[in-house]
């Protein structure tokens, strides 16, 4: 199967002369700093290149921060590798790559250990073990954990302080990357980006690692922190690499919902403790469901959640912590704290909760150290297609892949590096406004609305073929609008990035006429044997623009001929619709 979409984005946002403007020479560049690029830089950095790592924001203003779960892996004689393997290849519904996940989840107690050393300090029992707790579609307690829930806080503080003390790492914070720079045959050599004072600079490099996290912020309902807009993927595919799975997009059950209030995420590590949902009449509904309640897969839990949003007319539904085994503030303080700042006593009150856009699991194409389509590029975290998730993620197996495949991305990156130089880059002729209407603006602040909202109601839980189409159109004329009229400024090239994200999403939604894992298409609700694999998006090039892209459907290896949807609410005819809960 081959099929072609006509696009017209540009190639690449912004160009400048090499010649005059400043220029940092490294060996590699790692865009990003949570897990998977702190692990990528560490990794490059202890095999003798030298590292700059560039952050959007302040080096702890990461999605590695707000990860309010664990690290997966396999610490305890009664579990096994096997049981961890099989778990993940369950959950990811036909789409997960055995191979990946043999070999990620094998790099488990490996990671724990690196993350140790580098100062994490996860939860520990009074007899100096660590703890582990169980998370939905783990069959053992494998995750573990620091500061109850928060794991990833943790984590980023002990990262950041082995960053900061590596003497072959040059943190940049504050600095947005533009566009990744290519050799005349393809190669990566570099990135254009804009730093903290305003100026425009070349950051070479004979390999480059984007790790950049996820893409929530193109949702209206998001996990996710403002700097989760999908630059990473979107630089990636200006610059020719493959994106693949992109319409897998991962809702979280439980993210803590108050009017007017910041979506935060309560972790799955709070269910298996204990905590139960019910709805507004104290119904406790996840049995009617699937066998495992609620401690099914997030797909699974996430649809439910929506459904009975729709049938109750709430909100919401809630989050029930009174049977909780020990001391609810004491466990989950983090959450326990902003409740309470709301009043809500999580020991006493239901906790109003309703999915979220939490996890990407799609991304830019990659191999099994990390590398993308395009030489001399890398990709890892959440920005990349790795092959371990498949088609629905399982709890705590993301910051587990940002370390195992983070540190394999820096290793080989840093062998491969050479000495290409850097080639000269002249300036973008200026934008032909000739045929705008004077006076013509666009309002960044409504796109941005427009198209959060667009996603939440036609590529959010439920999907359907009409309106992915509607959805597609629409997303071509602001991304038009803001590339004639808008400014060269961060906000217009993070807005030109959430753009490019939302359209290969939505392609990739109308392309896959199924139902699998966390995508929905309420107008083809069965699973399909022949859709037991991956959508590739190719970009291809005219005149300096990406013209089309093309899709190529790629077979998983090994894939089960049939797929159990007894997991699969959606598949299921009693859900209303593309219906929206009341707001």
């Amino acid at each position: 199967m081959q099929r072609r979409f006509e696009l017209g984005f540009e190639s690449r946002l912004l160009s400048v002369d090499s010649r005059q403007v400043p220029l940092y020479r490294f060996d590699l560049l790692v865009v990003g700093s949570g897990a998977a690029g702190a692990a990528a830089a560490l990794a490059g950095a202890e095999a003798g290149a030298e590292v700059a790592v560039l952050a959007k924001r302040e080096l702890t203003e990461t999605n590695t921060s707000y990860a309010a779960g664990g690290v997966a892996a396999v610490l305890r004689s009664d579990d096994t590798f096997d049981a961890h393997v099989a778990d993940t290849l369950r959950v990811g519904c036909g789409l997960s790559e055995r191979e990946a996940v043999e070999s990620i989840v094998r790099g488990g107690p490996g990671a724990v250990a690196m993350l140790t050393n580098v100062g994490a300090k996860f939860d520990r029992a009074r007899t100096g073990e660590l703890e582990l707790e169980r998370e939905g579609g783990h069959s053992h307690a494998r995750i573990v954990h620091a500061g109850g829930d928060a794991t990833g806080r943790e984590i980023q503080r002990a990262l950041r302080r082995a960053l900061d003390d590596h003497p072959r790492i040059t943190v940049f914070e504050n600095v947005f990357v533009v566009d990744l720079l290519c050799a005349p045959d393809g190669h990566v050599v570099g990135a254009l980006a804009q730093t903290p004072d305003g100026k425009r600079s070349v950051f070479s490099g004979g390999q480059v690692v984007l790790a950049t996290g996820g893409a929530g912020q193109i949702y209206r309902e998001t996990t996710n922190p403002d700097i989760a807009t999908g630059d990473g993927i979107a630089i990636g595919f200006r610059a020719g690499a493959v994106v693949r799975d992109l319409e897998f997009v991962q809702f979280h059950p439980t993210m803590l919902y108050i009017a007017g209030a910041a979506r935060v995420l309560i972790s799955e590590i709070v269910r298996g403790a204990g905590g139960v949902l019910c709805d507004r009449a104290g119904e406790r509904f996840m049995r009617e469901y699937h066998a495992d309640a609620d401690l099914a897969p997030r797909d699974v839990v996430s649809r439910a959640v929506f459904q009975r949003m729709v049938q109750t007319g709430d909100t919401n539904a809630y989050l029930d912590l009174s049977n909780v085994d020990g001391d609810p503030h004491a466990l989950f303080p983090n959450i326990s704290r902003i409740c309470q700042f709301f009043g809500i006593d999580i020991a006493r009150d239901p906790v109003p909760v309703r999915p979220g856009a939490h996890y990407m699991i799609g991304g830019l194409e990659v191999d099994a150290r990390g590398a993308t389509t395009v030489d001399g590029l890398w990709a890892v975290g959440e920005c990349a297609s790795s092959g371990l998730h498949g088609a629905n993620r399982m709890g705590s197996n993301s910051l587990l892949e940002c370390v195992v495949l983070g540190t394999r991305a820096g290793e080989g990156a840093a062998r491969a590096v050479s000495d290409r130089g850097i080639y000269e880059f002249e300036v973008r002729p200026p934008r032909d406004r000739s045929g705008v209407p004077a006076g013509m603006r666009v309002n960044m602040q409504d796109v941005t609305y427009s198209l959060k909202s667009l996603m939440w109601r036609q590529l959010g839980i439920e999907r359907d073929g009409a309106q992915l189409d509607e959805a597609g159109e629409r997303i071509d004329l602001w991304m038009r609008a803001v590339r004639e009229l808008a400014p060269d400024t961060p906000a217009t090239w993070e807005l030109l990035n959430m753009l490019t994200v939302a359209r290969l999403v939505g392609i990739g939604a109308t392309v896959r006429e199924e139902s699998r894992g966390v995508h929905l298409r309420v107008d083809h609700p069965s699973t399909i044997a022949a859709w037991a694999a991956h959508t590739r998006v190719i970009p291809k090039y005219e005149d300096g623009m990406i013209s089309h892209v093309e899709i190529e459907r790629d077979p998983v290896a090994d894939a089960p001929t049939t797929t159990d949807t007894s997991e699969n609410v959606g598949g299921r005819e009693a859900h209303a619709a593309n219906a929206e809960p009341a707001r």
